[in-house]
């Protein structure tokens, strides 16, 4: 089998706007970035953007100690699939875990799965479908 690496890259804080097409030159495949707070804001500049590799917004703010309702992330992953299409969304939080107990990132993390499969099968009416297929891959 044929090994394929893909690049990844995260932006904290970024005006993603002023830095989308530079991805596109870098060749980055996938695009992490904070957006929960802003719900979705972020990706309104996606749709002008020559950048066509994976988008993942963060959909619960890390910074809080606080463990997301699956109802808080459900709302925001459908806002982020109709910006860029699910073939190119990544499901993640906003940043890294490192400021977060491990109960609190298990609890968080167990609700974005939730929520990330109950929009998947509102969507799909199939909670289990293949993944799609990802850039790179």
């Amino acid at each position: 089998a044929v090994s394929v690496t893909q690049v990844h890259t995260h932006m904290c804080c970024a005006e993603l706007a002023d830095v989308l097409d530079v991805l596109a030159e870098l060749d980055v495949d996938v695009a992490s970035f904070e957006s929960a707070r802003s719900g979705m804001a972020l990706l309104a500049g996606l749709g002008r953007a020559h950048y066509q590799g994976g988008v993942g917004p963060g959909v619960y703010d890390v910074h809080s100690p606080q463990v997301p309702a699956v109802a808080e992330i459900t709302t925001l992953l459908p806002r982020a699939a109709d910006a860029v299409g699910p073939g190119r969304l990544w499901v993640n939080p906003d940043c890294g875990l490192k400021t977060r107990r491990y109960e609190e990132t298990t609890g968080a993390l167990a609700h974005m799965v939730a929520a990330e499969r109950t929009v998947r099968t509102e969507r799909t009416g199939t909670a289990w479908a293949s993944s799609p297929e990802r850039p790179g891959s």
